[in-house]
């Protein structure tokens, strides 16, 4: 327990929903792990890996799978995969709160509307957190290149302000997120921030190092990239500074983890076209614990995202994992890093800019003792946020949320 005051959550029952698999989605696992620690018995509503069973039951978490395979693709198909799981998923609490009323429901987006699966429950009496890990408007009019005043982007506005006002509680990852929600859709006094830690038993902390980093062994210099591979993320962009790169540092090497998509295959082509099929590896997707692995055995990870809506407000979880291990970080210069990261804590790059990026990379080759200056201070950023503090802040929300009325 974190504190005994917390007591009053021991046997509450949460149903906890997203549309991604378990355990592959990170934030959503680390919600779960952090109440189960408290005592409450949570059921995780997911969608299937096309590997895991249905049902099974993992560190303690009761994981409902829903049978659909959750593709990238248009816009219907995006609106298909939503109304399927928000469907399946209402059934499932539904059914379940039958048998056992919820006292708290734990949804989160994308998309914002999924809170509906979540009405049944909140009449028989459940609280209601709506977890908003991104922006729904912003992004999908960086996916879809569409207009801020376009019609689709006006009705996720009105579709996120709606799902909202069904929450008793707001969460965001950021204070960026936390602006734009408090501007248009909701009062700021129902949003809270718990930021994209990562969880310390997954990432222990590990101090920087003072090391060679060119030629150690005889081994390359590695550069790593991990996530969504996307055209809004900039892995493409990566390439093309790596292949700069190459230039000055011919032991250089990109390896590259996350889930191939067609950009991505794109990409790989576009690589091997310009002869750096051996340097640039794509190795697929990774678990947490693999990731940490890969990350113990580069030498600098790279944020290359494009600007646009959704990235200038959005602050990677990636750069945490990176610091949490003790590795530089070459990250963009947007409002949504730079709300917690000054420029003496990341090697910053204008976002956009292959060159001042492959001179970021450079530089961390280069000169390693600043590059560990600066990865130090970037750690103490990190420390600030840690997940211990982040979730002692979401078990304090959670626990003043379930508090048992007094009586009169």
């Amino acid at each position: 327990m974190i504190e005994t005051e917390y007591n009053h959550l021991q046997g509450k029952r949460v149903g906890l929903v997203v549309l991604s698999p378990y355990p592959f989605d990170p934030r959503p696992r680390r919600i779960a792990d952090a109440l189960v620690r408290q005592g409450l018995s949570v059921d995780y509503i997911c969608v299937t890996d096309g590997k895991a069973p249905w049902q099974e039951k993992t560190r303690g978490i009761n994981v409902l799978r829903v049978p659909i395979d959750r593709r990238r693709g248009g816009k219907l198909a995006y609106a298909y995969q939503y109304s399927v799981f928000i469907w399946a998923a209402a059934a499932i609490l539904a059914a379940r709160s039958w048998r056992r009323r919820y006292d708290l429901i734990y949804i989160n987006n994308m998309p914002d509307i999924l809170v509906v699966s979540a009405l049944l429950p909140k009449m028989l009496g459940a609280k209601v957190i709506l977890d908003l890990h991104d922006p729904m408007p912003e992004l999908m009019a960086t996916i879809f290149a569409k207009d801020p005043n376009s019609r689709i982007v006006q009705l996720l506005k009105w579709l996120e302000k709606w799902s909202m006002a069904r929450a008793d509680q707001i969460l965001t990852p950021n204070m960026a997120c936390a602006h734009v929600f408090a501007a248009r859709s909701c009062p700021a006094k129902k949003i809270d921030v718990i930021m994209n830690s990562p969880d310390e038993s997954i990432f222990p902390f590990r101090p920087a190092c003072s090391r060679p980093t060119l030629n150690r062994n005889g081994g390359p210099f590695v550069v790593m990239y991990h996530g969504t591979l996307v055209e809004r993320n900039g892995v493409d962009l990566a390439v093309e500074a790596f292949a700069r790169v190459r230039t000055k540092i011919p032991t250089a090497q990109l390896r590259i983890y996350g889930k191939t998509t067609p950009f991505m295959e794109e990409v790989m082509r576009s690589a091997r076209g310009r002869g750096l099929g051996q340097n640039v590896l794509h190795l697929g997707q990774k678990s947490l614990e693999e990731i940490v692995g890969a990350i113990d055995t580069c030498d600098v990870g790279v944020i290359p995202n494009r600007h646009n809506a959704f990235t200038g407000i959005n602050t990677p979880t990636r750069i945490f994992e990176y610091l949490s291990r003790g590795k530089p970080v070459v990250a963009p210069r947007t409002p949504g890093i730079q709300d917690y990261f000054g420029e003496d804590s990341l090697l910053f790059f204008e976002a956009g800019d292959v060159k001042e990026l492959s001179e970021r990379i450079e530089f961390v080759a280069c000169h390693p003792r600043e590059a560990l200056s600066i990865t130090g201070r970037g750690q103490q950023v990190y420390s600030a946020h840690s997940w211990k503090q982040e979730s002692q802040t979401l078990v304090r929300l959670v626990g003043k949320l379930l508090e048992p009325k007094k009586a009169h």
